[in-house]
């Protein structure tokens, strides 16, 4: 049946899905249960019957393990060549993705999806390789063993004692556009293997004792025709969803549990769970909130996770329409539902029973009406309302009677009867919208009779006089009955809709408050407020070399007993909820989610619920844990990628410190042990001049090497942050003087400063250093006679120093690298000496002292037809 006609419309998602699909290559996977099935050998047949038919098919990569009957196959048809990678001494082949779409065949074939390629290619996995040929538009034909998909690892592992390390995640077999399970029994394969037409003989007798036991085979061949079952019936629900086709379509089973606020909702699970069991069919609690919410509901959406199966919960006024339309779209077959206890004969009156709207409407599905419990269910009590159940009933009733009485002692003269039962419906209308719907009910009937009888004549009896006041009396009922029922109602879906508005703001808020967590210890500190917040305490423990630590506690002195931590562990190592209200550890009044991140569990998030038992609270801890675990992801691979950058600078500058200290200190080196060993061997023999020249030497070289180590120290003393800047008013010619005097070989054009730019605020020693490296620098890379001018001006509030040189000057790519450390500039036919830290060093001194320094080239004043020059340009505050 088709529950509400408006819907009867393609869905947007299945119809935008099919689109997309029209967009790429078409998917097929050979799928078996395990090797030797003869997945290889049905694709290269299926493709030679589609080559003969005048399809353009190429093999990408074909593994035919020596196996004569593949090879056969495989002779007529396109190979691509493999690509050749060489891997420690040896040479690997893999499939060539970049030839496989140069080629663009009209079908490509790709053996073992699952496999891992070779370190360096484009893509890790053979099944990233396929994607990126499916969205190229090729069709692709591929095999997988069911072993390799990644939900069944943990599975596979246990039933064969053998963890698969390639695996492939299970959305890749939702790529499939199409499935074909090659199947083969059990005792066939091992016949296969025994006359050795998978494995060798030697391997093929160890393989039967082990992988290939026939109890192994069975299970592995169930999982693969159920896998290919369920990927059949997502084709089924998209094909309906995408064609508006009213469902179900019995061709699988799928079991849907009605959830209520009553004692029966865990007994519907179990039933649930039992019949999903039996038929092997996935299973779904459907529960539809209302303001009469309470612990029976969380408990059985609880109890419906623990059992694998999973949780729809929505908002909508209609039940019965919700949950019609919830089962068409998702092809469900068989409806769990619970029987209501008995009822009082005024709520049979103004309600029909859900059971009785499921039993006319849901033609299309079998239903499961559970009994009640046999005992009353102790181990869960229903929330404690605001007030006693019979409060409402008795503040309503009394203010009904004050309205009475108030009315009857005013007389009709005052108050005419007509204007009564006008009073009367507004009070029915404000009692059912403060106390909900069957308070509102009972208030009209009771107002009805109270008409009647005091305000109708003749007045103390339920009889009418005039007719119109039967007619009066008839129209009130009905008004005052639907008024309630509208007004109850109204109030219904505000609460509800108040509640849902509420969990969404409180899920946003999270998403909010992680995403400004910086730091681990702030994530942690922000998860367990927010854990609080909702409950009493909060704590979020984590996994450390000693076990799981407390990462963050709120209140700050919070302690977990012996019992509390012994349920944290249980729920870190096995991936499930324990505490309070739930199936594993209750008594401990706490309530521990796992915190998973990256496929693995990273911690455990704790909450100390207000009350025993604890409110409804399982869904928003549930996103509160899913939003931490996936901030806790975030800022760990944040880190990483952080200490893999640092370890990188570390290197390249490990790489490069120890290639200058190879270089600038062998030259030095070299010169001061060729001078001292002909002093030594011929020195009398020397003359005087030639001695001389020779001590100079020495001197030269071991002041090159004492500059290169003291820009070393220097530039560790600006690592670590040992340099620290003082701010004094400097005399800028005194500082510049002294640098000058400690360059050797420079040629000056001039130094020019202005009156306005005498003095600057910075540090005496520090400044000076920068000076003399930008002038060693200038000296280095300007010719034999090439000048080099300083100048000074003002400039607001800063001071402009400029030094320039007439040199070779940088090329324009090489501009904002000169200041990284251990760089040099390659222009020119010679090499610099130095070790590549001078302006490195000052412009970390430069930015210690509040300054900033900058390079500029070609000199924008020199001539055009001479050297490009440079200028280095320091800015500094002018004192």
């Amino acid at each position: 049946m088709v529950p509400d006609d408006s819907d009867a419309r393609p869905d947007p998602d299945a119809l935008l899905a099919h689109a997309e699909r029209g967009q790429r290559g078409h998917l097929k996977i050979f799928l078996g249960a395990a090797p030797g099935v003869g997945k290889t050998w049905e694709m290269l047949v299926a493709a030679n019957a589609k080559r003969k038919a005048g399809v353009d098919v190429v093999a990408g990569l074909i593994e035919t393990h020596g196996r004569s009957g593949t090879l056969a196959e495989i002779r007529d048809i396109e190979m691509l060549p493999r690509l050749q990678v060489p891997y420690r001494g040896q040479v690997l082949e893999e499939f060539d993705l970049d030839a496989a779409l140069a080629r663009r065949p009209g079908l490509l074939l790709v053996d073992e999806l699952a496999h891992t390629n070779a370190p360096g290619l484009r893509h890790a996995k053979r099944w990233q390789d396929v994607k990126d040929v499916l969205e190229a538009g090729i069709d692709v034909w591929t095999t997988v063993n069911v072993q390799h998909l990644e939900s069944l690892n943990d599975p596979v592992a246990r039933i064969t004692g053998i963890r698969v390390a390639e695996t492939i995640p299970d959305t890749v077999l939702d790529m499939a556009d199409e499935i074909e399970l090659i199947d083969l029994p059990p005792a066939e394969l091992r016949a296969r293997l025994t006359e050795g037409r998978i494995y060798r003989p030697d391997v093929a007798g160890r393989a039967l004792q082990g992988f290939f036991r026939e109890g192994n085979l069975g299970a592995l061949r169930e999982m693969a025709m159920r896998r290919a079952a369920q990927c059949v019936d997502k084709d089924v629900t998209s094909y309906m969803r995408a064609r508006a086709i009213p469902g179900p379509w019995p061709a699988t089973e799928r079991v849907m549990a009605l959830i209520g606020p009553d004692i029966s909702a865990e007994n519907v699970v179990r039933h649930a769970a039992r019949l999903a069991d039996a038929l092997r069919a996935p299973m779904v609690a459907f529960h539809v909130e209302r303001t009469n919410d309470n612990l029976y509901v969380q408990s059985a959406l609880d109890l419906m996770v623990q059992l694998g199966g999973t949780v729809v919960t929505v908002s909508d006024s209609d039940m019965s329409h919700a949950v019609l339309n919830y089962a068409a779209a998702h092809n469900v077959t068989h409806i769990v539902v619970g029987r209501h206890g008995t009822r009082p004969w005024w709520w049979r009156l103004s309600r029909r029973s859900f059971a009785e709207v499921l039993t006319r409407e849901c033609t299309a599905y079998t239903l499961h009406f559970v009994p009640l419990p046999a005992a009353p269910v102790t181990r869960i009590a229903t929330t404690p309302p605001p007030m006693e159940p019979w409060k409402p009933y008795a503040i309503s009733g009394g203010i009904l009677a004050g309205v009475t009485i108030l009315g009857f002692s005013l007389g009709n003269n005052a108050l005419p009867r007509e204007a009564m039962g006008l009073v009367f419906t507004g009070l029915i209308a404000g009692t059912a919208s403060r106390f909900g719907r069957t308070v509102g009910l009972v208030i009209a009937l009771a107002a009805f009779l109270l008409w009647n009888f005091f305000f109708l004549p003749p007045v103390y009896t339920f009889s009418v006089a005039d007719p119109r006041d039967v007619v009066a009396l008839a129209v009130f009922l009905l008004v005052g009955l639907v008024t309630g029922t509208l007004a109850g109602k109204v109030r219904g879906d505000a609460e509800a809709a108040t509640a849902r508005i509420e969990a969404l703001r409180r899920i946003s808020l999270f998403g909010q408050r992680f995403s400004r967590a910086a730091t681990l210890s702030d994530l942690l500190r922000d998860s367990a407020e927010e854990a609080a917040a909702m409950t009493t305490a909060g704590i979020v423990m984590i996994s450390g070399k000693k076990g799981l630590e407390v990462g963050a506690a709120v209140p700050t002195d919070t302690v977990l007993d012996e019992a509390a931590q012994a349920a944290a562990e249980w729920s870190f190592s096995n991936d499930t909820e324990t505490g309070i209200g739930t199936g594993t550890l209750p008594s401990v009044p706490w309530r521990f989610l796992p915190l998973r991140a990256n496929g693995k569990a990273i911690g455990v998030l704790g909450a100390l619920p207000k009350s025993v038992p604890p409110a409804p609270l399982g869904q928003t801890l549930s996103a509160l844990a899913n939003q931490a675990a996936m901030a806790l992801e975030r800022v760990q691979l944040t880190l990483q990628t952080a200490q893999t950058v640092a370890k990188e600078d570390n290197q390249k500058l490990r790489t490069a410190l120890l290639s200058s200290l190879s270089h600038d200190l062998r030259t030095p080196l070299t010169g001061i042990r060729g001078a001292a060993e002909t002093l030594t061997s011929a020195g009398n023999a020397l003359d005087e001049a030639t001695r001389a020249d020779l001590l100079a030497s020495i001197t030269q070289d071991t002041e090159r090497m004492t500059k290169f180590l003291a820009n070393i120290m220097e530039m560790a003393r600006v690592d670590t942050g040992e340099t620290t800047a003082k701010r004094e008013r400097l005399h800028l010619a005194d500082i510049i003087e002294a640098a000058i005097s400690r360059v050797s070989g420079a040629m000056y054009a001039g130094v020019h400063i202005a009156d306005s730019a005498a003095y600057v605020l910075a540090d005496p020693t520090l400044l000076e250093q920068v000076l003399v490296n930008v002038l060693d620098n200038a000296v280095k890379y300007s010719p034999e006679g090439g000048r080099i001018s300083v100048t000074a001006l003002r400039d607001g509030p800063k001071v402009i120093l400029s030094v320039e040189d007439e040199g070779i000057g940088i090329p324009p790519g090489e501009v904002g690298a000169v200041f990284d450390s251990f760089f040099r500039a390659t222009r020119g036919d010679r090499v610099a000496p130095g070790t590549g830290l001078g302006l490195a060093i000052a412009k970390a001194f430069t930015e210690a002292m509040g300054g900033t320094i900058r390079a500029q080239s070609p000199r924008l004043d020199l001539p055009a037809d001479g050297l490009p020059g440079t200028s280095v340009i320091i800015e500094l505050q002018a004192a």
